[in-house]
């Protein structure tokens, strides 16, 4: 079997499709997408292509360090989600080939299903309230919300007292045993985040995602100092090298590496594995379209660490888009009580509908993050 061809597909409401061809008829589907970076990641896995042309599919394992290893530079959030989305693409091929699941082909799965949250948007405390009193009706156990709006390195207690309030409404109106995670999105800096996390602790959070941003890691020991609430970062991490020293501070308490940004499932699982032997969770990164939580599940299913998995079915980013309208079979991603199951078709387990792909890349998208400021205005982070 020789890979023949690669396609890509720029698909609303902000996703990048990857097709792989071979010469025996079977194809496989990965995502490869770096949101607000779409061309650039496009461009960057047609420049991998010229590599791939004529290669026998099923030597993953080469295949990953050539074209992770092969340029001379290496890593960051467009080569790594370049090379996730063949990554994921050629696990599909070599499991439909087989008639397996990925999953079975990584050791076989550990689990049937696996925890699910949502995400739950709103700009207000009532709105947000009843945002995650609706999820909670769904069946959902877990949810996620932005923790507070932009907020300066040193900011006003006015901002703290808001987050908190937001956060105290939430928890009342869902009860005491719902799991909420609260995400800072890196836009908090040490000296808040530090205030942020003490006073948000009395909400037996399930954690907080985030709290300062990847580059400052330093400063995780120091907030988790401040809190008893476990500590979740990942989804700006691209490699098994950058989340060494995350994992070697031992501050950390859940590790999200994004299937679609850090090296696809070769390298999470590699990543997923280095966790384990810290005691620290798994808890894939996954606000993306249908391939990247296919993909996000079989990592689920083979590591022992997974607790829960991120999913972004309703999430208010999908504006004309959702991620069951490009897949035929829509029962793949199966909710119940909390739960999604684990896709047991061949690959990936999930039939992508390629003429409605082809269709909807017609219009195709030019997502673009929100541009902050803060009242003196100068750059806030989203």
């Amino acid at each position: 079997m020789k890979i023949t061809k690669l396609t890509t597909y720029i698909v609303p409401p902000r996703w990048l499709f990857l097709k792989i061809e071979t010469d025996e008829g079977v194809s496989g589907w990965g995502e490869p997408v770096v949101e607000g970076r779409a061309l650039t990641t496009e461009a960057a896995v047609h420049e991998l292509a010229d590599y791939l042309i004529g290669k026998n599919p099923f030597l993953i394992e080469d295949h990953w360090n050539v074209l992770y290893r092969g340029g001379f530079y290496r890593g960051g959030a467009i080569h790594m989600s370049a090379l996730a989305g063949i990554d994921q693409a050629l696990w599909d091929i070599k499991g439909k080939a087989l008639g397996q699941p990925v999953h079975a082909l990584l050791g076989g799965q550990c689990r049937d299903k696996i925890k699910v949250y949502s995400w739950v948007g709103g700009d207000r405390p009532s709105d947000v309230a009843r945002n995650a009193t609706e999820m909670v009706a769904q069946g959902f156990k877990a949810i996620k919300l932005n923790g507070c709006e932009e907020m300066q390195i040193v900011d006003s207690w006015e901002k703290v007292d808001k987050a908190v309030a937001t956060i105290a409404t939430i928890r009342e109106a869902v009860g005491p045993h719902i799991g909420i995670g609260v995400d800072f999105h890196g836009r908090v800096h040490k000296p808040m985040a530090k205030v942020l996390a003490k006073e948000l602790d009395q909400f037996k959070l399930m954690f907080i995602e985030e709290p300062v941003l990847s580059e400052n890691y330093e400063a995780l020991k120091e907030i988790a100092n401040h809190c008893s609430t476990p500590i979740a970062l990942g989804e700006r991490l691209y490699s098994r090298w950058d989340f060494k020293r995350i994992l070697a501070e031992g501050y950390v308490d859940i590790i999200q590496p994004d299937l679609s940004h850090a090296g696809g499932i070769t390298e999470c699982r590699k990543i997923a594995a280095m966790a384990e032997a810290y005691d620290v969770a798994l808890a894939p990164h996954c606000p993306l379209g249908p391939i990247a939580l296919a993909a996000c599940l079989q990592i689920d299913a083979v590591s022992y660490n997974a607790f829960i998995q991120e999913q972004s079915l309703g999430i208010h980013y999908n504006k004309s888009n959702d991620i069951l309208d490009y897949i035929r079979n829509k029962d793949v991603f199966h909710y119940e009580d909390g739960f999604v199951s684990i896709p047991q078709g061949p690959g990936l387990g999930i039939d992508v509908d390629e003429a409605y792909v082809a269709e909807r890349a017609k219009e195709g998208h030019r997502w673009r993050n929100p541009i902050w400021r803060h009242a003196d205005g100068s750059f806030a982070e989203w």
